[in-house]
C-alpha cells in the first residue's frame, strides 16, 4: 500500500471531530477562559496612554477626627508634579454614593473612617505620585471613634444625616402567640472584603469638548457614569465610561471613591491620568459586608412547628449609608428563613458608625441571618430531641405560602426536595487513622493534633435569597441584536463580571437565530444602559432583551420565507443552522437565508414591578426567590479548635441550567466563598482602625481549604415569569454554607457557634 493510500485511510477511519457547544444548555465556554488563563487578558491595570501621568490618593490615618488645616504647598512645589486636589477643587456635587449619596469626594471638616479620602495628586512617576501625597500636610483634631453599633443610639451625630440610616418594624401576625417550645440566641456576624482579584486601577483620558473618558472595571458603568458627571459639574454626555478588564466581582467592582479623585486630575491637567491602588488602598476604600448582631427567639410547638419568630438585627453601616437600607430590608424580610412563620416580630435597623463603610456584598442581608436562623433550628431540634433534618422538614416553605411581608410565594419553592436530597446523599467515608493520612486531619501536615481528638459533625442549612432588585427598583435592560455576513452582533451595557453574561447571550442567539458566530460588544456608556452587575439581574433582564431582541431578528429573517411560501412565520423553525417548515415543503439553510441582508433590532425587557415595605414590614418587595440547601461535614479537633470542611453536599432550584459547566463552577466558587465566611475572612477593626489591610492578614481561603463539593440535585422547575425560566445560581450558596458549617461544627462539638467566622476557641470541647 502507498503512503499516499495510507494517509487516506487512516483519515477515513479518524473520528469525526466533536462540533462544538451550541445553544443554551450547552456547556458553551467562557470567551476570555482562555485569555485569563494564559495571562494575556487586558486588565484595567495593564491599561496605558500617550502622556500618562499617575495618580495618589492621600487618606486618612483616623477613624474620626476634625481636620483644622489642609496645607498642599509642598507637594504642589515637588518636580514632576502637575496638580493636586482637595475638597476645594470638586466643581459639581460634592457628595456621592451607591445608594444614598451622603458620602464626599474628599473629607473637607471631619473625617468619619480609616481611609477616607483627603487629597490626590498627579505627577510623571508613580513614587513621585505617592511622595507628593505623603508630602500633604493635614492637622487633625483626633476624636473618640463610635466603633460600637449599639452606642450609636445615643452618640453624638457622625453625619448631618444622623446616626440612623433606616429603621424597618415588621409586624405580621399575632403579638399574643406563644409556643410551648422557646429557643432563644445572641449571634454575631463579623465584617468580610470582597477581595477582588485585581485592586481597582483605572486611567481618565480627558476630551477635546472639555469631557473626560474613564477606562474602568466598573459593574454599572451607568450610575458611575452619572455620579462622576455630577461630581465633575458636567452634562453627562460629556463623560463616557468604558468598561475595561474586568477580572471577577463578587460585590461593586469599583469604589466610587476611586473614581472620581481620577477623572478630577485628568481635567485639571488636560493629561490622560492612571491610578492604581495597592492591596491596601483596595481594603481602605472600598465597601465591606455589613457586620451584624443578631438577638433570636424562637416559638414552637410540642412537634416541633413554628408559632412565632421574634429578632433584632442591627447592621453596621460604618461611616457612610451606601445600600445598607437596601441591605436592611432583606435582612428583616428573610429573617425567619425558607420556613413557615405564622407570627413574625422582627425589629432592624442600620446606623453609622466609624467604621469602614459597608455596602453591597453578594449575599447581603440574607448571609447574616441565615446564620441565625438555622442556628435557632439547631437549638430547636436539640430541645426537642429531633434529628436537625426532620424538624426543618416540618416547617419548609412551598409555594403559595405566605412570607412575613405578607408576600405570596408564587415562584417554585422546593425547599423540601433540596433538604431531603442533601440528608440522604450518602456520607463521605472516615479518613483512616494513620500518619498517612495526616493531610485530612483538622489543620493539615505538622498542624494537626491528635487523631483521637478529632471528632465528625454533619449540619444542615436552608438558604433563600432575592433576584433583581427590591422594593419598588425599576428594573430595565436593553440590549440589540446586529447580523451581517452570517456573523451575530449583540451590543448591551451588561457587564461579564465572571457571571458568565457574555456566554449567555452569545448561546441565546445561538439558539434563536441558528447562528454559530456570535459576538459581544464591548461595554461603553454609549450603549442604553441595562443596570449593576448583581442578583442575577443580567441573567434574567438583560439576557431577556437579548432574548426580545434576537426574536425580533428571527422574525425578519423569516417572514420572506413564510410570505413566499404562504404560511406564517410560526410555522417556521430554525434548528442546527437549517430552517424547516413544519410540512418538509421549506427546507434551507440560515447562511442562504441571510444572504445579502443586514438585520438588527432592538428590544428591552422589564420585569414586573414591586413596592417599597411599608410602616410594619409588609408588602410584595420581590421579583422572585430563589433557595439552596446544604449538608455539611466536618471534622474537628475539639483539643486546638482547628476545623475542616470535609463535604459540603448541595442541592438548589436553579430554574433551568442554560450552561451546565458554567453553573457548575458557579455554585462551587460560591460554596468556597461561604467556607471563607465560615471559618477564616474577618477584617479587624480595632477603634475603627483596619488591621493588616492586605491578604496576609485577611485569610482567603485558597485550593487546599476548598472542600469536596458535591452538587446532589438540581431543581428544574422553572420560574413562569423570568426569561428562560431560570434562576441566579452564586448568591443562595455564598449564603447558606457559612451556616451549614456553623451547625456541623456545633454536631461536632455540643458548642453553640454563635458567631461567624468561628474562632477556634469556640470550638474547643477538652482543652489540655
Amino acid at each position: 500500500m502507498s503512503d499516499e493510500a495510507a494517509t487516506a485511510t487512516t483519515a477515513a477511519e479518524a473520528p469525526a471531530a466533536e462540533p462544538l457547544p451550541h445553544g443554551l444548555g450547552a456547556s458553551l465556554p467562557h470567551a476570555d477562559a482562555r485569555a485569563k488563563t494564559e495571562g494575556t487578558f487586558p486588565y484595567a491595570a495593564d491599561l496605558w496612554a500617550e502622556g500618562l501621568l499617575w495618580a495618589a490618593v492621600l487618606r486618612s490615618p483616623h477613624a474620626h477626627a476634625r481636620i483644622v488645616s489642609i496645607d498642599t504647598t509642598h507637594a504642589r512645589a515637588m518636580p514632576g508634579v502637575r496638580a493636586v486636589v482637595t475638597h476645594e477643587d470638586v466643581p459639581g456635587t460634592s457628595r456621592h454614593g451607591r445608594g444614598t449619596p451622603d458620602r464626599p469626594v474628599f473629607a473637607s471638616e471631619v473625617v468619619r473612617h480609616h481611609g477616607e479620602p483627603i487629597a490626590a495628586v498627579a505627577a510623571d512617576h508613580p513614587d513621585t505620585a505617592r511622595m507628593a501625597a505623603a508630602a500633604v500636610i493635614v492637622e487633625y483634631e483626633p476624636l473618640d471613634p463610635v466603633t460600637d453599633p449599639e452606642r450609636a443610639f445615643e452618640a453624638e451625630p457622625l453625619h448631618p444625616d444622623g446616626n440612623l440610616i433606616r429603621h424597618i418594624p415588621l409586624r405580621h401576625g399575632d403579638p399574643d402567640a406563644a409556643g410551648e417550645i422557646v429557643v432563644e440566641g445572641l449571634y454575631r456576624i463579623g465584617r468580610q472584603d470582597p477581595a477582588p482579584i485585581g485592586a481597582e486601577a483605572g486611567l481618565a483620558v480627558p476630551r477635546p469638548d472639555g469631557g473626560v473618558e474613564l477606562y474602568l472595571a466598573s459593574t454599572d458603568p451607568h450610575s458611575d457614569r452619572n455620579t462622576a458627571a455630577a461630581c465633575f459639574g458636567l452634562p453627562a454626555d460629556r463623560v463616557k465610561i468604558v468598561v475595561t478588564g474586568v477580572p471577577g466581582a463578587t460585590a461593586d467592582r469599583e469604589d466610587q471613591g476611586f473614581q472620581l479623585p481620577l477623572g478630577l486630575l485628568a481635567l485639571r491637567t488636560g493629561c490622560p491620568v492612571k491610578l492604581t491602588a495597592s492591596r491596601e488602598e483596595s481594603f481602605l476604600g472600598h465597601a465591606h459586608r455589613h457586620p451584624t448582631l443578631l438577638r433570636y427567639r424562637h416559638h414552637a410547638d410540642a412537634e416541633g412547628r413554628l408559632v412565632k419568630v421574634e429578632a433584632q438585627i442591627l447592621l453596621d453601616a460604618g461611616a457612610y449609608a451606601d445600600t445598607s437600607a437596601d441591605a436592611l430590608a432583606v435582612a428583616v424580610s428573610f429573617a425567619c428563613g425558607p420556613y413557615v412563620v405564622p407570627n413574625a416580630f422582627i425589629e432592624g435597623w442600620a446606623v453609622r458608625t466609624n467604621n469602614p463603610p459597608s455596602g453591597h456584598v453578594r449575599g447581603e442581608g440574607a448571609m447574616q441571618v441565615c446564620a441565625a436562623y438555622e442556628a435557632q433550628m439547631d437549638k430547636l431540634a436539640k430541645k426537642l430531641g429531633l434529628d436537625p433534618a426532620e424538624v426543618r422538614l416540618r416547617n419548609v416553605l412551598a409555594t403559595g405560602d405566605v412570607l412575613p411581608i405578607g408576600q405570596t410565594v408564587t415562584c417554585p419553592a422546593p425547599v423540601a426536595e433540596l433538604l431531603t436530597a442533601v440528608r440522604d446523599f450518602p456520607l463521605p467515608a472516615l479518613p483512616k487513622d494513620g500518619p498517612e493520612e495526616d493531610w485530612l486531619l483538622p489543620g493539615g501536615p505538622e498542624g494537626a493534633g491528635e487523631p483521637g481528638a478529632v471528632r465528625r459533625g454533619v449540619g444542615y442549612g436552608l438558604g433563600m435569597v432575592h433576584m433583581l432588585g427590591a422594593e419598588g427598583t425599576d428594573e430595565v435592560s436593553t440590549a440589540t441584536v446586529r447580523v451581517h455576513d452570517g456573523v451575530a452582533t449583540v451590543l448591551c451595557a451588561a457587564v461579564e463580571s465572571g457571571q458568565g453574561f457574555t456566554t449567555l447571550a452569545r448561546q441565546i442567539v445561538q439558539e434563536t437565530l441558528g447562528i454559530d458566530e456570535v459576538h459581544v460588544a464591548p461595554v461603553d456608556t454609549d450603549q442604553p444602559p441595562a443596570g449593576p452587575g448583581c442578583r442575577g439581574r443580567h441573567t434574567w433582564v438583560s439576557g431577556g432583551a437579548v432574548e426580545r431582541a434576537a426574536k425580533m431578528v428571527r422574525t425578519q429573517l423569516l417572514q420572506p420565507l413564510a410570505h413566499q411560501f404562504g404560511m406564517s412565520t410560526e410555522l417556521l423553525q430554525i434548528a442546527d443552522g437549517k430552517i424547516t417548515s413544519y410540512d418538509g415543503v421549506l427546507s434551507t439553510t440560515v447562511t442562504e437565508a441571510l444572504e445579502g441582508k443586514e438585520l438588527w433590532a432592538t428590544a428591552q425587557c422589564r420585569p414586573h414591578p414591586t413596592e417599597p415595605l411599608d410602616g410594619a414590614g409588609q408588602g410584595d418587595a420581590f421579583v422572585g426567590l430563589a433557595f439552596c440547601a446544604i449538608r455539611a461535614v466536618v471534622d474537628v479537633d475539639v483539643e486546638l479548635g482547628s476545623v475542616r470542611v470535609v463535604e459540603l453536599a448541595v442541592a438548589q432550584d436553579v430554574g433551568r441550567v442554560l450552561n451546565p459547566a458554567q453553573l457548575a463552577a458557579r455554585i462551587e466558587g460560591g460554596v468556597t466563598q461561604g467556607v471563607g465566611i465560615a471559618l477564616t475572612e474577618n477584617l479587624r477593626t480595632p477603634r475603627g482602625l483596619i488591621r493588616h489591610p492586605d491578604l496576609t492578614g485577611y485569610a482567603l481561603p485558597t485550593a487546599l481549604d476548598a472542600p469536596d463539593i458535591r452538587i446532589v440535585k438540581l431543581v428544574e422547575e422553572r420560574d413562569v415569569v423570568a426569561p428562560f425560566g431560570a434562576k441566579p445560581v452564586s448568591a443562595v450558596p455564598v449564603v447558606t454554607s457559612p451556616a451549614a458549617i456553623a451547625s456541623a461544627v456545633r454536631a461536632a462539638t455540643g458548642r453553640p457557634v454563635n458567631r461567624l467566622p468561628i474562632r477556634p476557641q469556640a470550638a474547643v470541647v477538652n482543652a489540655r
